[in-house]
């Protein structure tokens, strides 16, 4: 079974950080791209970040220089550093095993002006 978990989420004034975290197991996760969404209110889910199995990296025009996304093939777990957060980066994000139709629960980000 198929499984990712993410944490990180939380509240954070404008120009703050977070890290987000995603877990994953039931996958041999080194094999797998993987994607991290938002979703705000009222608004379509959008791809913020990207990276391949190789650690090759694609990011949103909105987030470019404020947020990396990495992984940990040895933890099974793909990362999403924040900086520099906006109140327009509001959202529930998720992760997903890129491709794949695997999501996670999604991680509440919410960031006060």
């Amino acid at each position: 079974q198929v499984q990712l978990v993410e944490s990180g989420g939380g509240l954070v004034q404008a120009g703050g950080s977070l890290r987000l975290s995603c877990a994953v197991s039931g996958v041999i996760f080194r094999f797998y791209g993987m994607d991290w969404y938002r979703q705000a209110p009222g608004k379509q889910r959008e791809l913020v970040a990207a990276i391949g199995s190789g650690g090759s990296t694609n990011y949103a025009d909105s987030v470019k220089g404020r947020f990396t996304i990495s992984r940990d093939n040895a933890k099974n777990t793909v990362y999403l550093q924040m900086n520099t957060l906006k109140p327009e980066d509001t959202a529930v994000y998720y992760c997903t095993v890129a491709t794949s139709g695997y999501w996670g629960q999604g991680t509440q980000v919410t960031v006060s002006s």
